[in-house]
């Protein structure tokens, strides 16, 4: 499983709580799009997570910068996914990255708005926020490779109710 998380906002540690931290723990790999605040909190989710990758956000600081990109691609499943925390000109311009980043969907926090948009020349999907929501639920996202290729995904809240979800089918 792939597990998503962005935008943690923390000054103490990962913040991951109930199905979030359970997922964090199970996952194969760990995707987190940024905003760790601090370089404790980044060292937690390596110590938490098995496999992790991470982006920078723009509350990070340059502890932060000097050990991890600001975009990145990531391969799963066979899903090849382009990672940011957030670009200048909304779902335009991530769309443009994605495909700049040759990548069949787009990865994306900042806004705290849990959401997938598959109604684009690119999907993108935005995990939210586990910790500091911003008026959203708190959230993140998980993804199963399907038998006949692809991943099938969900958002989930911390407490593991799923409200959407969703599926990335690479071009063939």
């Amino acid at each position: 499983m792939l597990v998503v998380v962005s935008d943690t906002h923390s000054t103490d540690g990962h913040r991951l709580t109930n199905r979030t931290l359970d997922a964090v723990r199970e996952a194969d790999l760990v995707v987190h799009a940024g905003d760790f605040m601090r370089e404790s909190v980044l060292d937690a989710f390596v110590d938490e997570a098995d496999s992790f990758l991470a982006v920078y956000g723009n509350n990070d600081g340059s502890e932060i910068r000097d050990r991890i990109p600001a975009a990145r691609n990531v391969t799963y499943g066979g899903v090849e996914f382009a990672v940011t925390h957030t670009r200048r000109g909304g779902n335009t311009a991530l769309s443009m990255f994605g495909r700049e980043r040759g990548a069949d969907a787009v990865i994306f926090g900042h806004s705290h708005r849990p959401g997938f948009d598959g109604t684009g020349p690119i999907p993108l999907l935005n995990p939210g926020s586990h910790a500091q929501p911003r008026g959203n639920r708190k959230a993140h996202a998980e993804l199963e490779e399907l038998p006949d290729g692809g991943l099938r995904g969900r958002l989930v809240t911390v407490d593991g109710d799923t409200f959407e979800t969703f599926r990335i089918v690479p071009d063939e």
